[in-house]
């Protein structure tokens, strides 16, 4: 089954955020745009490649009043150690979150039983709590955080404008499409 237009499954669990501990649940992703951007792991090659990413493009997600959630199957208490010696980690003003339990890769259908890790994986999250997007693939593969972005712009977009869709390669500012009977088979 699908999760897109889903509500987010109840969670709660421990981040690591500027420096301090702090909880973050289902509760928390309520009333604003949420990324949560799954990891297999803290301390692996590709993860910080890809939290730097994140890092680097937050600024981004801040305009568009979205938070960004890194999330791996480590501890809280990794993610401080992990932030405080990665340089790349270490840009991230975002909370890093643990799911020890793996009741988040769980729910959102990354979970590795065999590992215990996280697939990477990107989920866009509506103010309501709905998941609007979701990307899932293997562990080889970084992502690049400027396509999360422009899923991101589209569903903030059409969630703004219901009667419009975002056709393919959509980019802030460029066209949309009103569907109606009479653009059947004339696009």
């Amino acid at each position: 089954m699908s999760l897109i237009n889903t509500q987010v499954q109840p969670f709660k669990t421990q981040a690591y955020l500027n420096g301090k501990f702090i909880e973050v649940s289902d509760e928390s992703l309520k009333g604003k745009w949420s990324v949560l951007i799954f990891m297999p792991a803290a301390f692996t090659f590709n993860c910080p490649t890809e939290v730097e990413d994140a890092a680097d493009n937050y600024a981004e997600f801040q305009k568009l009043g979205a938070e960004v959630y890194i999330v791996t199957t480590d501890t809280h208490f990794s993610h401080k150690v992990w932030h405080d010696t990665s340089p790349a980690v270490g840009k991230a003003k975002f909370p890093l979150v643990g799911d020890p339990t793996h009741v988040l890769t769980n729910a959102f259908g990354v979970h590795i039983p065999e590992e215990g890790l996280a697939l990477r994986g990107t989920f866009v999250i509506n103010p309501e709590g709905i998941i609007k997007t979701a990307e899932v693939h293997s562990n080889e593969i970084a992502r690049d955080v400027k396509e999360t972005l422009r899923k991101l712009k589209a569903a903030v977009y059409t969630a703004a404008h219901p009667n419009e869709v975002c056709p393919a390669k959509w980019n802030e500012g460029d066209k949309t499409i009103a569907p109606s009977l009479d653009l059947v088979g004339k696009i």
